[in-house]
């Protein structure tokens, strides 16, 4: 099989093929840094973060560029209102710039903490002003866009495929115009590429117009541009920003370098609370940090790929008990194997485990073939898991060739690519965690010979004192696991 992803802009799947062999320009919508990130947020940088995992596995050479908006994010998301980062300055009696530096750091240290790599490029919307001036100075000498009041705006009539991605039509935008008439504006439906400050707006920049500052919209083509290029081959965000923002920027893009800005259009789903959106707005959301005080971040991770990430999450507590479940049979597993891989000694090797292997791998691989389908590779993993824990009760001593294959699957697929996997268990300095792990998988063994040697008193023996330890055993058809009690 081959790539395909589901492409926003054509409305269905399509053979993955970049415009330079090899060579992959990603860009994604980042935050707007305003306050914490909660699961929402997750829920897309997750998404996109194994996307770029896939690829680069996959052999490509990625450049992800995910951008900080730190201006302009109006508060109804069009061309009204007060800016996101101001407002909430004023309400916490900051500088927009100190309110900036704290939640981007906050960001960062978020999705750090839930395993997403760093974007090669992080530009920031205050730091690219040059950049923006001079697009819309391009828009309005080829006759795309006017001044206005101080304020300049792109005229959507002069764009004929304004609408496209969305499937909005020019008559419907002007009926469904969310705003009160702007005299400013020829046309209900066009936006603001530059806005004019208005007396006491503290984030302001001087321009051709007059002092003011970007449109939202604008940050996203002027950067991608700077640092990918005129054509994009993948661009990605939330499907609550496929209108306008997105739209927006195909306009604008496109209009300036008359060439198709993006190739594959890429959204993820939301995250829901009880069927509604999580949002600040709504203040229904649950920070990150919040969730990391109750749940591990790898779990939360978990929960995020066990859906598909055009399908939509809602979140419970009670879905993400189950998934912190899961996620410990899993870890389980690869613990109570990393514990045999480190006193194994020479030994046969199961005749099929090759053969094997290759088969988990090829349905994993075939599952993110078809646009990302991290649910389908999950289950991959769990069938593996399976057939090695059977491996792992056998009474047969297994070479450590064997299990260093095995964990290097574990590794490649949990590991690299969904990044559920960590290459080491230890939560600090010392090798503590490790070394219980590798003592309780030997008691396990031990106590899987007894019991096969009908020796059940000296068996219930190690299970009640592990579990005076605070260790509890599960036994299952296809293994033995344990996890804390205390």
């Amino acid at each position: 099989m081959a790539l395909k992803f589901y492409n926003s802009l054509t409305k269905k799947k399509e053979l993955f093929t970049p415009l330079h062999e090899g060579r992959v320009n990603m860009y994604v919508c980042g935050p707007t840094v305003y306050d914490h990130p909660h699961i929402g947020h997750a829920k897309s940088y997750v998404s996109f973060d194994v996307i770029v995992r896939y690829l680069r596995y996959l052999g490509y050479k990625v450049r992800y560029v995910q951008n900080i908006t730190d201006v302009g994010h109006l508060t109804d998301d069009a061309d009204a209102g007060e800016d996101k980062i101001i407002k909430r300055a004023q309400r916490d009696h900051v500088e927009p710039a100190e309110l900036v530096e704290t939640y981007t750091r906050s960001y960062f240290d978020d999705m750090d903490a839930i395993n997403n790599l760093r974007p090669d490029i992080s530009p920031r919307a205050t730091a690219h002003i040059p950049e923006q001036i001079e697009l819309v100075e391009k828009l309005i000498e080829k006759g795309l866009a006017y001044a206005s009041g101080g304020s300049v705006y792109f005229d959507v009539r002069k764009f004929k495929e304004y609408g496209k991605l969305s499937g909005r039509k020019q008559d419907e935008l002007e009926a469904g115009a969310r705003i009160e008439i702007n005299p400013e504006k020829k046309y209900p439906a066009d936006f603001a590429l530059w806005k004019k400050a208005e007396p006491g707006h503290i984030m302001r920049w001087k321009s051709p117009w007059g002092e003011g500052f970007p449109g939202w919209h604008l940050e996203c083509s002027a950067m991608s541009m700077k640092y990918l290029g005129a054509t994009l081959d993948i661009h990605g965000g939330g499907l609550e920003n496929m209108f306008p923002h997105h739209e927006c920027e195909i306009a604008q893009s496109e209009s300036a370098n008359s060439v198709p800005f993006v190739r594959y259009w890429l959204h993820n789903n939301m995250v829901t609370v009880n069927g509604q959106k999580m949002g600040k707005s709504l203040g229904n959301f649950i920070t990150l940090k919040d969730a990391f005080k109750k749940y591990h971040p790898l779990t939360i991770r978990f929960f995020i790929l066990n859906t598909h990430y055009r399908s939509p999450l809602d979140f419970s507590n009670e879905a993400l008990d189950a998934a912190d479940k899961g996620i410990e049979r899993l870890h389980n597993t690869i613990k109570h194997l990393r514990a045999r891989l480190n006193f194994a000694k020479d030994g046969t090797t199961p005749p099929d485990i090759n053969e094997k292997l290759e088969h988990y791998k090829k349905v994993f691989m075939e599952a993110m073939d078809e646009d990302i389908n991290t649910s389908a590779a999950i289950a991959a993993l769990f069938d593996l898991s399976k057939e090695v824990n059977t491996l792992l009760n056998s009474a047969q001593e297994y070479s450590k060739k064997c299990w260093e294959d095995i964990d290097s699957l574990y590794q490649q697929l949990g590991g690299d690519i969904l990044g559920i996997i960590p290459k080491t268990f230890s939560t600090g300095a010392s090798n503590e965690a490790d070394t219980l792990t590798k003592v309780i998988g030997v008691l396990i063994d031990t106590r899987c010979e007894l019991r096969k040697a009908k020796q059940w008193q000296l068996s219930d023996f190690i299970r009640n004192k592990l579990m005076e330890a605070g260790i509890a055993l599960d036994d299952k058809p296809d293994g033995t696991t344990w996890k804390r009690t205390k």
